[in-house]
């Protein structure tokens, strides 16, 4: 797990820090589909600004995330930009909404906000391509590359005695 030592920072308030840090970055698990990122470990800049209240972290990378489609489980791919900001209030006894979750015992736990960051800036769907047409629903075969309707409407055969009661039906 890659943390940053806050302890060692001697920043006055309006001053920052500036490094250049591996941030290692675990698989995702979206809709029982792993997705990866390439490269799992990434550079990532590191900015921590002092304020009079607080800390402020800035944590900017490049990335892609590699897994199926999520309509026709072909391999996809989507390039993601990570400009990421967090702020820790340094004052006692503030609300905890003004406290990082990232923070712990003076460490800044990188992999985890690195991870969380990728997850949020994801687009609704991975996809192989834009226009992907998906499976198809009755016959499951992929409609990108046979392209095809099925007839009318055929009654599964699981449920036919329940359609012969219904067509008998007064």
């Amino acid at each position: 797990m890659t943390t940053f030592p806050l302890r060692r920072l001697r920043l006055r308030p309006g001053e920052e820090h500036r490094e250049s840090l591996g941030v290692h970055l675990e698989p995702l698990s979206l809709g029982g589909e792993e997705y990866v990122t390439a490269p799992h470990d990434v550079r990532a800049e590191l900015v921590v600004q002092r304020a009079s209240t607080g800390d402020v972290f800035g944590l900017r990378f490049a990335t892609t995330v590699a897994g199926p489609c999520m309509r026709c489980l072909q391999p996809a791919s989507v390039a993601i930009e990570v400009d990421a900001r967090e702020y820790q209030a340094t004052q006692p006894g503030v609300d905890e909404e003004l406290r990082s979750e990232y923070v712990v015992e003076g460490e800044l736990a990188l992999d985890a906000w690195a991870r969380d960051q990728v997850a949020l800036s994801l687009p609704d769907q991975i996809l192989c391509r834009p226009d992907c047409a998906g499976l198809c629903p009755v016959c499951g075969k992929d409609l990108n590359l046979e392209p095809h309707e099925h007839g009318e409407d055929s009654v599964d055969p699981r449920w036919a005695a329940l359609e012969a009661l219904r067509d008998s039906a007064p």
